[in-house]
């Protein structure tokens, strides 16, 4: 597993020294600077709407503004990042607006996929188009545990601080435990996607 690169982790200390200084505008704009792009293409791609996707990280860059000040640093700042992105992502999808939208019709998830198609340069071919349409209909948590794992190449430690819901901090041993329990799911979302793909014909029953 790759290890978050030298510079991002300088940076992460600048960051934090602002913090520490009190100055959270200066600390706001450096942390922008340094994950709004990964994490803006990593929603887009999670969600596979951008315009969605761009409304859920307006109101995710508001948050990361206004809880920087209070955030505790047990963890890496791209991993509170993600969490703050994962949480704002299931606000949207869980939404009274969200839940009241009239389903799609076939030829509306045509011309989504098509769009998606023409933003997305890994869903260009038919393959990879169906391939991104069954991980879509995954449960949205696995979604982001496979993104998360597989695009991003976090460590499940990483994972397991993402993934949590609760208000308290994880301790080590709590950490350590999620992360095995996440890791053994993982392998369980890949034989569900296997068999997805099996049954969709995109590859060999016996693969």
């Amino acid at each position: 597993m790759e290890a978050m690169p030298q510079e991002p982790e300088a940076k992460e200390r600048a960051i934090r020294l602002h913090c520490a200084e009190g100055n959270y505008d200066l600390a706001f704009s450096e942390t922008w600077s340094l994950y709004r792009e990964e994490m803006l293409h990593f929603l887009i791609g999670a969600m596979c709407d951008e315009a969605a996707a761009q409304e859920v990280f307006s109101a995710f860059s508001e948050e990361l503004w206004k809880g920087l000040p209070a955030f505790r640093w047990e963890s890496s700042l791209r991993t509170w990042g993600y969490r703050l992105l994962k949480a704002a992502c299931f606000r949207y999808l869980n939404s009274p607006k969200r839940r009241e939208q009239p389903a799609s019709n076939p030829m509306q998830s045509e011309q989504a996929a098509q769009n998606r198609s023409s933003t997305n340069p890994w869903l260009k071919t038919d393959v990879k188009r169906r391939f991104a349409e069954i991980r879509e209909a995954l449960d949205p948590n696995d979604q982001i545990v496979l993104l998360l794992r597989i695009n991003r190449q976090m460590s499940w430690a990483e994972i397991a601080r993402i993934m949590d819901d609760g208000e308290e901090p994880l301790t080590e041993a709590m950490v350590r435990r999620k992360a095995a329990a996440l890791r053994q799911h993982f392998h369980r979302i890949k034989e569900q996607l296997r068999e997805m793909a099996s049954a969709a014909g995109l590859i060999p029953p016996d693969a």
